[in-house]
């Protein structure tokens, strides 16, 4: 039975998923575990089941329980396995889905697993296994959706993994605690085993994946850490330029604020006419404005019949948090479920971030059905290709704060 607590959407959910093959071929002396996973009779008896060994590592360096939720299956890819390592010792609040797996579970089940554990509204996977396990879940959650690896395989080619369980818990640790985080793509990597037991190495390219990181300071800053806003608004700005450049066919809304203003100017250039405004909603297609200080209607009409993708550049009121509701009321809850939670742009200095001391950034479209599906941990743009999770809230909810 799963443990009884308060869903409240600014605790931090946490799907996990557990391969049991997972590094089981590497005391056999075979180069991954793939064949075992599917013919477990190739098994020898007695040999380790590491991958719940990993989990639990994970688990005890996990010093921040409090609003935290993990999301399990209930059988082997989950619950079972780590009850069999006395989980359920470490007062941890969970949650279990009965997804109805066989006991020999194969790559197909892992997918499904990603697929149940998404619909529960997680904000972050966290998977343990090896290459085979991520291109799994890569094959399931794509590049659209936080996860991060404990690594548990033979083979550990894939930059999804952290570097140790616990290094893995040291993020989900500040994670839960509020703090900016890194999140960029790394690339998934699997080798073919046939080919690596004849020392062959063959390492193919199966995709990325959205991972977190501990927070660097990679870009320009002054000395004790602290950033020059007019250097890394430009970074945001040549970021958000390169995002356009590789879109076609898309329409782009600026919201209002001085870091929209900053970089729509940047995108426009010089040229008078296309300055944008400072306290309006402009809708620029990729090379100019194409609408100016518009209304509600005028935006609602024009998202509505456009056929491509639309993008939304949105950032934070400075110390509120805000991202919809204060000053920018031209933006709809229609316009917000035209443009879609994952074609917002969010822009915002760390310094900015920081500011909020690990308070929310607060939704509040008047439509709560629409603010509580916007929730949870999202991308920030906070320099050229430096992005860092921060976690989304209701208005209602975090009033409080």
């Amino acid at each position: 039975m799963s443990k009884n607590f308060s869903f409240d959407h600014r605790q931090l959910r946490i799907g996990f998923l557990l391969n049991p093959y997972a590094g089981l071929g590497g005391p056999q002396g075979m180069k991954g575990s793939d064949a075992l996973a599917a013919d477990p009779t190739k098994l020898d008896a007695g040999v380790e089941r590491r991958s719940a060994k990993r989990a639990m590592q994970f688990f005890q360096a996990l010093t921040v329980k409090e609003n935290v939720v993990f999301v399990f299956d209930r059988g082997v890819m989950g619950f079972d396995s780590l009850q069999a390592m006395d989980f359920a010792s470490h007062d941890f609040t969970y949650q279990c889905i009965d997804g109805q797996f066989p006991d020999h579970t194969r790559a197909e089940h892992s997918q499904m697993l990603c697929q149940k554990l998404l619909a529960e509204n997680i904000d972050v996977l966290v998977f343990v296994g090896g290459d085979g396990t991520a291109r799994d879940v890569c094959r399931a959650v794509g590049s659209q959706f936080p996860v991060l690896g404990i690594p548990a395989g033979v083979k550990m080619h894939s930059g999804v993994f952290a570097i140790s369980p616990s290094a893995a818990a040291q993020v989900i640790n500040a994670l839960a605690l509020g703090e900016l985080i890194s999140v960029d793509t790394e690339e998934v990597r699997d080798i073919d085993e046939d080919a690596f037991q004849k020392g062959i190495v063959r390492s193919r390219h199966f995709g990325e994946m959205l991972v977190p990181q501990e927070l660097r300071f990679i870009q320009h800053v002054k000395q004790g850490g602290v950033e020059v806003d007019e250097l890394v608004l430009l970074d945001i700005a040549q970021d958000i330029e390169e995002r356009i450049h590789h879109e076609s066919d898309a329409l782009f809304i600026f919201a209002p604020g001085s870091t929209t203003h900053f970089v729509l100017e940047y995108l426009c250039g010089s040229a008078q006419a296309l300055k944008s405004t400072l306290l309006g909603v402009d809708v620029f297609d990729g090379t100019q404005i194409i609408a100016k200080d518009i209304n509600a209607t005028q935006l609602e009409n024009i998202t509505a019949a456009h056929q491509g993708k639309i993008y939304l550049i949105l950032t934070a009121i400075g110390g509120q948090g805000h991202i919809i509701g204060r000053g920018n009321q031209q933006i709809s809850p229609n316009v917000l479920r035209r443009v879609g939670r994952e074609n917002l742009w969010l822009i915002a200095t760390k310094t900015k971030l920081q500011a909020l001391d690990a308070r929310p950034l607060i939704i509040d479209s008047s439509d709560d059905e629409l603010d509580l599906h916007w929730q949870g941990l999202i991308p920030v743009i906070t320099g050229f290709r430096d992005t860092v999770l921060y976690r989304v809230g209701h208005a209602e909810l975090d009033s409080d704060t």
